[in-house]
């Protein structure tokens, strides 16, 4: 019987350790690639306001375009993928961020640069759900927490590589011939992974189509995925503020630029290690232990913080980093184990435009709370509505499925 285009045999038991590092290679590049097509729009800013005259209201516009396409599209990417298979759609995808680029550096108008940016965020939109969806095919148990832990750590890596590539190339050519040459990366990595992804059947007891609209699953496990979500977008909205407000509350500490430029950093680079150390304490200690311990930490560091000085303010900084972006790990990883095998893709869409839009929109919120309480008081609001998602954990204790090792 031959398989569909948008199916594939599941891989035989002698070959399933291959497939499993072809998924979880794949979808990291992919991780590291689109991360860093986001993170890139950041570094050409300041170029596209000298060669287009824009004010920061129209470069915000910018960001807003990639990030929010990225964020609204993501539903969509997942239905796609129910039709025509994770890997063709994640492999176009990819080659849309890319053309995205490559339409920027051709962009003779704001408006051209404008539709170029709903490209490539329209492309990325496809990667978060269709690239964990994956992985979770690939791997079981505490294994497919532990990969996905990887994948979410090539991301930041992605977002450190890339940017500082475009401000090299930067140096050596013209902004437009860079962009074309990074966006042109996205077609060679399309073809990379349509070629080198494993197929993976779809699980034959279970079918997604219009009759059936919902997932069919235990009552129990159906209402702890929107509590996992809950999770998950405090978790999002507090960390991007948390982050908004940060140089403001080490500026009051009397750091100059450069010393705030280094104080991210270390959250950054705590960041990227707790997505992958986090991962592994949760597949040995489960997620409701680990999201207590990585949240408690980031309320007790944020509010740490505020009476500390600026030396002792940056040792505590790496510290709260890890916390601060661990818990995505556990959460992102705890999916699978809430939801039926067939139904991952739509509910990984579901998960990360949450996340994401959260974290979008939350700095504006809490910046209006800063406005009208100042910054201390609207950390402590930061920290408290942390330890929020505390008890709504305890609703996922009894609903997780014991991972086998």
């Amino acid at each position: 019987m031959t398989a569909t285009a948008g199916e594939a045999t599941e891989p035989k038991p002698h070959s399933a350790k291959d497939a499993e590092r072809r998924a979880l290679g794949v979808a990291c590049g992919a991780h590291a690639l689109h991360d860093g097509y986001t993170d890139l729009v950041y570094v050409m800013l300041p170029i596209w306001q000298s060669e287009f005259g824009l004010g920061f209201a129209a470069l915000g516009l910018m960001k807003t375009v990639f990030s929010g396409t990225l964020a609204g599209f993501q539903i969509p990417a997942g239905l796609l993928a129910e039709r025509f298979g994770a890997t063709s759609v994640l492999a176009l995808g990819t080659a849309l961020a890319g053309l995205g680029y490559v339409l920027a550096g051709f962009s003779s108008s704001v408006a051209l640069l404008v539709a170029a940016l709903f490209v490539g965020g329209l492309g990325a939109s496809t990667q978060h759900p269709l690239a964990s969806s994956l992985i979770a095919h690939a791997f079981a148990g505490k294994r497919s927490l532990r990969a996905l832990g990887t994948y979410n750590f090539a991301g930041d890596i992605g977002k450190m590589t890339l940017p500082a590539a475009a401000a090299l190339l930067l140096v050596l050519m013209p902004w437009r011939e860079a962009l074309i040459l990074l966006g042109g990366l996205g077609s060679i990595a399309a073809v990379a992974i349509f070629v080198a992804m494993p197929r993976f059947r779809d699980e034959p007891s279970r079918s997604v189509n219009n009759d059936n609209p919902g997932p069919p699953q235990s009552a129990l496990r159906a209402y702890a995925f929107p509590c996992l979500l809950a999770v998950g977008v405090i978790d999002s909205a507090t960390r991007m503020a948390f982050l908004t407000f940060l140089p403001f509350v080490l500026t009051a500490k009397g750091a100059s630029i450069q010393t705030v430029g280094v104080a991210l950093t270390l959250v950054f680079a705590g960041g990227a290690a707790g997505k992958l150390v986090c991962a592994f304490i949760g597949a040995r200690i489960g997620t409701v232990a680990t999201v207590w311990l990585t949240e408690t930490v980031t309320a007790v560091g944020i509010v740490a913080l505020l009476p500390l000085n600026l030396e002792a303010a940056l040792v505590v900084l790496p510290v709260v980093g890890v916390a601060l972006n661990g818990t995505s790990s556990v959460l992102y990883g705890s999916v699978p184990d809430l939801v039926e095998p067939a139904w991952r893709q739509r509910a990984f869409s579901i998960f990360y435009t949450g996340t994401i839009g959260a974290g979008a929109v939350s700095p504006a919120i809490y910046g209006l709370l800063g406005d009208v309480v100042g910054i201390p008081t609207a950390l402590m609001a930061v920290a408290a509505l942390v330890l929020a998602t505390l008890p709504i954990t305890l609703v996922l204790r009894p609903a997780l499925i014991a991972r086998p090792s």
